[in-house]
């Protein structure tokens, strides 16, 4: 009679369930270690924003340009990328082309439609610098000795024409908005934006655009091409303190005699027609100089420029630029004053310009925290962790049911072995029957050395065992012979 040997059965089955837990453990702990490295490197990743800002070589682009290099200098989980564009209207049509994230935008240029407001950049002024008359030529020698004779000689025709070249004088010191129909303009920056704005303000005095002379002077060189330029009037838009209209009230001045700023007297009735812009004026010596240039308030309208961020970007993502962008600008302000002037746009629900949630949440102290930011994903972080446990102990368990019906079949097996024993005729029977039990018992012994066998399983199995033997040694002793070596 051939037996298949519990040992081989026995150890069969414990590889199998040996092997099934170990690569389930091992797999289970691959898996969390996976996730939660995955977790952290996503976390530790900064958030890389595409920001369109122009023209080239302009404030705004070294403004942002300053900001993203703090950014990246203090590891801050915002960077910006810079992308250089034309202009404020391009750098608009970048944002809703979902080419950019962010935009520096002109608001009288139109705001993009999938922008909102994040912060202010500066807010621009308009101003009108009419530069004094240039002085008379001089007079050649011969009438200068012709000029020597007695005052009392000279005719009433010569004082007339004195008199009229003074009042010409006064009237372009007076020269005002509405005079100038016929005049030179000379225009500051090279882009159509700041046409469109003289055509609107020329336009409230009923002076079309046909009946100036434009003349449109490039921004990296402004007092050569004032000096050199033959024109009536300066036209400078920028932030108060500008360098670039600092510079034009410079080269408009003649002789140390100051230009004159021309006001813009109807701002409000331009602002209501326009909303896009504000009435403001340029306040009495904005830009300086003995006299003070101006030496009284001078009524105008301004315009501001807004960093926008696309509606659908991320409110967490918003706030934590706002966050670092207003944190900048104080850490910046020395080494780039015009960063000084970022401020925040208004955030109420009617406000003209809408701001973007993230920012409004940050600028009115709403910002939600870690744990209320990621409350739902912990939740079911949670959830998920809970099940996995759930189904480890599942597999632990099974493993365990696993070690009971091994050692319920070593059980069974002695007992079959036993009435085996009890009723076979066959001494070489009876001799298998004793080494299956001898391997039933090295294998018991293996289990207990690991702990796989607990105290009362371990004493089933030692009373099976010594039925077992008893078994085989009473049907030996009744066949008459001697146990088999």
């Amino acid at each position: 009679m051939n037996f298949k040997t519990a040992e081989d059965h026995i150890e069969s089955r414990t590889r199998r369930m040996f092997r099934h837990t170990f690569l389930v453990v091992i797999g289970g702990g691959l898996a969390m270690t996976g996730l939660l490295a995955a977790g952290f490197y996503y976390a530790s990743q900064p958030t890389i924003l595409r920001v369109a800002v122009g023209p080239p070589n302009s404030d705004d682009l070294r403004v942002i340009q300053a900001i993203a290099q703090q950014f990246s200098r203090d590891r801050a989980t915002i960077r910006l990328r810079v992308i250089v564009k034309d202009g404020p209207v391009q750098s608009a049509a970048a944002l809703d082309a979902g080419e950019a994230d962010l935009a520096v935008v002109r608001r009288d240029r139109g705001l993009p439609q999938a922008g909102q407001a994040v912060a202010i950049l500066r807010k621009n002024l308009v101003v009108f610098i009419a530069p004094p008359p240039a002085p008379a030529p001089a007079a050649p020698k011969a009438a200068a000795k012709k000029a020597k004779k007695p005052a009392a000689k000279e005719t009433a025709k010569d004082e007339d024409k004195k008199g009229g070249e003074k009042d010409k004088d006064e009237d372009v010191k007076k020269l005002k908005l509405e005079e100038l129909a016929g005049k030179r303009i000379a225009v500051i920056g090279r882009t159509e934006a700041n046409i469109n704005l003289l055509n609107v303000i020329l336009s409230q005095y009923a002076i079309p655009l046909d009946k100036v002379q434009i003349t449109q002077l490039d921004t990296t060189d402004v007092g050569p091409a004032i000096r050199d330029s033959k024109v009536d009037v300066i036209m400078s838009v920028g932030p108060l303190g500008s360098r670039i209209t600092a510079d034009a009230v410079a080269a408009a001045a003649r002789d140390r005699e100051a230009p004159t700023f021309l006001a813009i007297d109807a701002s409000e009735a331009i602002v209501e027609r326009y909303p896009v812009y504000e009435s403001t004026e340029i306040p009495a010596g904005a830009f300086g100089g003995a006299p003070q240039r101006p030496p009284e308030a001078v009524e105008t309208i301004g315009f501001s420029h807004y960093i926008v961020a696309r509606r659908t970007l991320d409110e967490a993502v918003v706030g934590d630029f706002a966050r670092l962008l207003y944190g900048a600008r104080q850490t910046l302000s020395n080494e780039l004053p015009a960063i000084g002037k970022i401020e925040a746009p208004d955030t109420d629900k009617d406000a003209a310009v809408a701001v973007h949630p993230g920012a409004a949440a940050y600028l009115d102290g709403e910002q939600k925290s870690f744990f209320e930011r990621y409350n739902d994903w912990i939740y079911y972080g949670l959830m998920i962790l809970s099940f996995l446990g759930s189904a480890m102990a599942w597999l632990m368990n099974y493993s365990k049911a696993d070690d009971r019906v091994d050692k319920l079949h070593a059980l069974d097996r002695l007992l079959a072995l036993i009435r085996t024993a009890r009723a076979t005729t066959d001494l070489e029977t009876l001799n298998q029957i004793e080494a299956e039990t001898d391997d039933i018992l090295q294998s018991t012994i293996a289990q207990v050395e690991n702990n796989k066998i607990d105290q009362a399983a371990l004493q089933a199995f030692a009373l099976a065992l010594d039925q077992t033997r008893r078994a085989i040694s009473d049907r030996r002793a009744a066949l008459g012979s001697t146990p088999a070596e």
